[in-house]
């Protein structure tokens, strides 16, 4: 439930009054640090907060920014590309997932979306951008299923998960090398497909490219494609689609 829909439904059953609650909505939509603007508002807007890029900030900036958004009612703060140095030098109490890349501050939430979300790889390679997906979508509520290592050098692999990707309400395919896997599972199944190319390839994959390249171009009507080794934006769209009952 988005934080609108909450002081609404507030209102509407006498726990909140129109007046608290245009208290809420008037709250400054942004707080100051000098070094960044924390956006207050976004989990109004969009029915999802802010999430901190950690790549390329120090600690104590991903600490003060951390700390501004739950002190402002965030239940919940998510923290990508976050290394294992920069996790355990933050001073604010944190989760962190190795393999995804992320750190998650206060509340854990739990499913609040029915349907499942299946992240699916070609190999073993992909499993840091397909963990940063799987974890993005299980952060903001929803219920993941991962099927890893079901690339097109050995189909019968892809196929023996037939049930849970036919049973999905998203698929988010991750690969690289040729990006072939997208196209595949496009063909077997009647939800969304969220295509993700990883720079996992030899030579001439260009780092990603060949994969995006080749997902952009699938004759599978139902796949979308994000960029090169975006799991968070993969997950994060998953998620928006699942929240609606998997429907777009």
């Amino acid at each position: 439930m988005s934080d609108t829909k909450d002081i609404l439904e507030k209102v509407a059953s006498g726990e909140m009054t129109p007046e608290e609650a245009e208290l809420q909505l008037k709250m400054k939509p942004f707080v100051d640090l000098g070094f960044a603007k924390p956006d207050l508002h976004r989990g109004l807007r969009q029915g999802v907060p802010e999430v901190i890029y950690g790549e390329g900030k120090t600690p104590e900036q991903i600490d003060a920014i951390t700390s501004s958004l739950i002190e402002s009612g965030q239940k919940t703060v998510l923290i990508t590309r976050l290394s294992p140095e920069k996790a355990s030098a933050l001073k604010t109490p944190v989760k962190f997932y190795d393999v995804a890349r992320i750190g998650a501050a206060g509340e854990i939430p739990v499913p609040s979306a029915k349907g499942t979300i299946v992240v699916a790889t070609g190999g073993t390679s992909d499993l840091p951008v397909a963990e940063e997906a799987a974890v993005t979508a299980e952060l903001l509520g929803n219920k993941v299923t991962r099927v890893y290592d079901v690339g097109v050098s050995g189909l019968h692999r892809l196929l023996s998960h037939k049930e849970e990707l036919m049973s999905a309400s998203v698929v988010i395919a991750v690969a690289g090398m040729e990006g072939a896997l997208a196209s595949v599972i496009g063909g077997l199944v009647d939800c969304p497909v969220i295509a993700v190319p990883t720079s996992v390839g030899y030579g001439a994959s260009f780092e990603g490219l060949t994969a995006l390249l080749a997902m952009m171009n699938s004759c599978a009507s139902g796949v979308t494609v994000v960029n090169i080794d975006n799991g968070f934006g993969a997950g994060y769209s998953a998620s928006m689609i699942n929240h609606m009952g998997g429907v777009i």
